[in-house]
């Protein structure tokens, strides 16, 4: 991160120094007790430069104004929240993003004590969440220094509510998800010479300081597992491949654990059926799926969720040299099912092909979950904002949208028919890795199907949203950290009830 960021929870009252925050609705009124605290000659002075400017308090807009007389502040900073409607349907990360973003290198005090709504101590986290992960920034390679005599400044927030301590008993759990996101956010973003299945692997064992037990698979041991669709795409690199289990025993001793599992690509040069020059740099964050199942487990221990979790990731390089597999080659995956190769760039479902099975073969989950930057068609259909579900399994399918909804993390669920599944009948194999262009995500999904054995299982394809997506008020990352908040949110809502 380029600076640091403290976030402290307190009561309303005197401001020192630094920024004061506050917040109005369209009728530019101020919460009564936040009017009486700033006194006359603010409100005065608000109300003019309103006026001026033509400032009407729309929702996530802001009026910034030198210190008025009488407040022994710096600035102070006049957030908007909108109507009546838009103020019953505050999303609070989002405006704790969009506040931070106005007060950022700065010290500042938020009177989260907001007319017309009752600000929670949990809203106050949310709140302090998003103003968290608006912070983050990823420039740790740049070595240019400095103008002479600038320096970092660091952001310090004090959130001052109506019951800090209520607040401040809320946030753990919210600064876990935090680190977990953010953990994500750093994997995607390291260069690929950094970061590769051997690195991934090492930062994946970090999590033994929280309790995960973290068991990692090297090529011997892939062998004997008979994972020979992951070690075919393997073969390019002279980075070995990786497999990595985190479990997390916070539920019950014997409880059937949920299970999730990431595609980790460290680099994706296509293979022998090479991609094109332009844009091949953003094939270092062809790992997004693996680092969401990082970072969750990260956030989920670290809030010592009380849920039984495996977290599984397959780690390897996709590189072209002479030994590369190639167009035209059967591979044998984990299953015993024998695979065609038509494009050796549709690499990913082969290594998810292996984890899946050993996944719901060793550990008998109640469901499961993978990520996967997977497509580029899923891109074509649904954008940049929104990742494609598919799934086996209806119930699974409800509760993970409705988890996207509360988060912001949006998912859309795709078809997934007997049509998808002929189109990757291959005519010298059980299968073939590619259904040609068309439905490229869904005969993708149909492909990975095929190694659930009918437990239920949803499939995200988060090519879109992983990675050089829509920037957002708590997102200005090449790298999103995507889905810790949504899978976080799915075992709060469905699995610790």
């Amino acid at each position: 991160m380029a600076d640091d960021i403290t976030i402290a929870f307190g009561p309303l009252g005197p401001v020192g120094r630094g920024d004061l925050v506050v917040f109005v609705g369209d009728d530019l009124a101020l919460a009564p007790e936040v009017a009486q605290a700033v006194g006359r000659g603010a409100t005065d002075l608000l109300a003019r430069a309103a006026a001026s400017e033509r400032f009407k308090g729309k929702s996530q807009s802001a009026l910034v104004l030198p210190a008025p007389a009488g407040l022994e502040v710096d600035r102070l900073v006049v957030i908007g929240l909108g109507s009546e409607k838009d103020r019953a349907k505050i999303d609070w990360t989002t405006l704790g993003g969009f506040t931070a973003g106005k007060v950022t290198g700065r010290t500042a005090s938020l009177a989260l004590i907001l007319p017309g709504v009752a600000a929670t101590g949990a809203n106050a986290a949310e709140f302090a969440l998003g103003a968290r992960l608006r912070h983050y920034s990823f420039d740790r390679y740049k070595t240019k220094k400095k103008p002479e005599g600038e320096e970092a400044r660091g952001t310090a927030l004090t959130v001052m509510v109506a019951d800090p301590a209520t607040a401040e008993a809320a946030f753990p759990a919210t600064e876990a998800v935090a680190e977990g996101v953010i953990l994500a956010r750093e994997l995607v973003n390291e260069p690929p010479n950094v970061l590769f299945p051997e690195e991934f692997a090492r930062r994946a064992e970090a999590l033994t300081k929280l309790g995960v037990e973290v068991e990692v698979l090297g090529p011997a041991k892939l062998a004997a597992l008979g994972m020979g669709a992951l070690l075919a795409v393997a073969r390019g690199s002279v980075k070995e491949p990786r497999v990595v289990v985190m479990r997390w025993n916070g539920g019950a001793a014997g409880e059937a654990p949920i299970a999730l599992i990431g595609k980790g690509v460290c680099f994706d040069s296509g293979g022998i059926s090479i991609k094109g020059a332009a844009g091949m740099e953003d094939m270092k964050g062809d790992m997004g799926g693996a680092a969401c199942v990082v970072g969750t487990l990260h956030a989920l221990a670290s809030r010592k969720a009380k849920v039984n979790v495996v977290g599984a990731i397959g780690i390897v390089e996709n590189m072209p040299d002479g030994d590369a597999y190639r167009p035209g080659d059967i591979v044998t995956s984990m299953s015993g099912q024998t695979i065609e190769v038509i494009n050796t760039d549709a690499e990913g479902r082969l290594v998810l092909a292996d984890v899946i099975w050993h996944v719901q073969g060793a550990y008998k989950p109640k469901f499961m979950i993978d990520l996967a930057t997977l497509t580029g068609a899923i891109i074509v259909a649904l954008g940049q904002d929104v990742a494609g579900l598919f799934s086996n399994d209806d119930a699974l399918a409800a509760k993970i949208t409705a988890a996207g909804e509360a988060t912001g993390e949006a998912v859309w669920r795709m078809p997934l028919i007997p049509a998808y599944d002929k189109a990757i009948d291959s005519k010298f194999a059980d299968m073939k890795n590619t259904g040609g262009r068309h439905g490229g995500a869904a005969t993708a999904a149909a492909f990975l199907k095929r190694y659930t054995n009918d437990v239920p299982w949803a499939h995200l394809d988060i090519a879109g949203v992983a990675m050089s997506s829509s920037s957002s008020e708590i997102n200005r990352s090449w790298g999103a950290g995507w889905g810790v908040r949504l899978l976080d949110r799915l075992v709060r809502d469905t699995c610790e009830a």
